[in-house]
C-alpha cells in the first residue's frame, strides 16, 4: 500500500458533538496520524497521514461521523505527506 496525506473539511453539525474526539479514535484504530481541529466557519478540518486504504476508510467514516453529528459534505484534498506523531485534536 501507498502512504499519503489528505486534508478533509467536514461541514454540517460537526462541532459540539464529539466529532474531533471520535475522529481521533477512528484514526488511531486505522493507524492514521494527523489532527482534527475546529474551524471558525463551523467546519472541522482533518489532516490524515497513512496508508491509502486506511485513508479511504476514514473518509467513509467522516461522511457519517459520530451519532450526534449531521454531516452535509466532506471535501477532500491530497496534500504533501509528512510524518506526524500520533493523532491530535485541537
Amino acid at each position: 500500500m501507498t502512504t499519503e496525506a489528505r486534508r478533509f473539511v467536514v461541514s454540517g453539525r460537526v462541532q459540539g458533538v464529539w466529532f474531533r474526539d471520535s475522529t481521533r479514535r477512528e484514526a488511531q484504530s486505522l493507524g492514521i496520524t494527523g489532527y482534527a481541529v475546529n474551524l471558525q466557519s463551523g467546519e472541522v478540518e482533518v489532516l490524515a497521514c497513512g496508508e491509502s486504504g486506511a485513508l479511504d476508510a476514514l473518509r467513509d467514516w467522516l461522511r457519517q461521523g459520530p451519532p450526534m453529528a449531521k454531516v452535509d459534505a466532506v471535501a477532500e484534498t491530497r496534500v504533501d505527506y509528512r510524518t506526524l506523531p500520533g493523532f491530535t485534536i485541537g
